[in-house]
């Protein structure tokens, strides 16, 4: 019972920081939320841009080259001062920018685009190899015993899918369904960016729409591949071994291949949400940057050690206590820590940017010193929001008369 009270509580803690989160995620991102936020926030309304202080690269009143040859090249030219300094601030923005917040509401996205998304994977193994579905359903056993309302929705949602006539409409209102869920995912995520690096979203609708479906496509396809080397099981890959016409050895060498090339995806899921989804110009993109290497090392620690924990304390007691949802609880929990450890990855890489600057002579003491892709709708909401503290103070000082 001590592992079912500790689960419930972290289940707990997600569900509710999910409500918190809804808002503070969709905070209006042209106000500032924090003090570190306040202080950038005055400058980032000005269109000319941010101070880059006392930099000897940066003329006054401009924004330092996000690829200023003084800075370091790489981690490897950090001082070890500047890697205790990145370090430490990387844990303290982390919980001032109120991550856990932010990953319980990137759950939520996570989980609108799950349903639309196991649609077109199970679509595309159906086109594939029919007999696939009945690997993928054996797959399933395991989570019977511990799990039983998780298996039969899963199962029951993969029976509809393969027995509706016509498996391509399927593929097609899954993928359309998965794209528009994930989109959201990918705005929430670039928004949690924007925190992390205290700016406001500035990018106009007709610009950011664009460029957040064309994210959530890539990653899409990317998480749709990763996926289906991931239920690629013995029987399946047999299949089309015998259909392409190639042996055994070829099945094996896919066996032990697709297990780095799972990593290879993840990392290029990982540096595409980290530079595209910000409304900020980064250094040039590195398809693995020091963050994106540590989110996916943490990420397999953390995964490894939530099954040990759970295999060691008993599936048996917390499965007694949720009972049927007790599989849900756990996945839900284990997207959590996914999203934690990915918003910690970009924290990382945000403190290590300051660091750079820093050691370069660069002022980002109290703000990361790199342009804004654009600064049009955030200017047109700090003027928004100045007329309606003009108009408030009116009122004030009228004291209520009428006009």
């Amino acid at each position: 019972m001590g592992t079912a009270a500790g689960l419930s509580v972290v289940a707990a803690g997600v569900v509710g920081a999910v409500a918190a989160a809804g808002h503070a995620v969709h905070r209006d991102p042209g106000r500032p939320w924090t003090d570190r936020a306040k202080r950038a926030g005055r400058a980032d309304r000005a269109a000319e841009g941010r101070s880059g202080g006392s930099s000897r690269d940066v003329a006054p009143g401009r924004t330092p080259d996000p690829d200023a040859a003084s800075k370091p090249e790489g981690p490897e030219d950090l001082h070890k001062r500047t890697w205790l300094y990145t370090l430490k601030k990387t844990a303290k923005e982390f919980g001032s920018d109120q991550c856990t917040d932010l990953a319980a509401a990137l759950v939520y996205y996570s989980v609108l685009a799950l349903g639309p998304a196991t649609i077109a994977i199970i679509s595309i193994l159906g086109l594939l190899s029919p007999s696939a579905i009945q690997g993928v359903l054996k797959a399933l056993e395991p989570i019977r015993a511990s799990s039983p309302g998780a298996f039969n929705i899963v199962t029951e949602l993969i029976k509809n899918v393969t027995t509706t006539p016509g498996v391509s409409i399927g593929l097609i209102v899954g993928i359309l369904g998965a794209l528009w869920s994930a989109s959201g995912y990918v705005g929430a995520f670039g928004r949690a960016m924007n925190r992390i690096y205290s700016i406001p979203e500035g990018r106009p609708v007709w610009k950011l729409r664009p460029t957040q479906l064309l994210v959530t496509v890539i990653v899409v396809v990317l998480v749709v591949i990763g996926a289906l080397l991931l239920v690629s099981t013995g029987s399946v890959v047999n299949r089309i071994a015998s259909v392409i016409g190639v042996g055994d050895a070829a099945v094996l060498v896919f066996q032990i291949a697709k297990w780095p090339v799972l990593a290879v995806i993840a990392i290029a899921a990982i540096a595409i949400l980290y530079y595209f989804s910000p409304n900020v110009r980064q250094p040039k993109f590195k398809w693995i940057s020091t963050g994106s290497l540590l989110a996916l090392v943490v990420w397999a620690l953390a995964t490894v050690a939530l099954g040990i924990y759970l295999s060691v304390s008993g599936g048996g007691s917390y499965a007694k206590t949720y009972g049927p949802v007790a599989g849900v609880i756990v996945f839900l929990l284990w997207l959590w820590i996914t999203n934690l450890v990915l918003l910690f990855g970009a924290e990382f890489d945000a403190e290590l940017e300051r660091g750079r600057e820093l050691q370069a002579g660069i002022a980002a003491e109290e703000q990361i010193q790199l342009p804004m892709r654009d600064t049009r709708q955030s200017d047109k909401k700090a003027k928004k929001h100045e007329q309606d503290v003009e108009q408030a103070r009116e009122l004030r000082e009228s004291r209520g008369r009428q006009d």
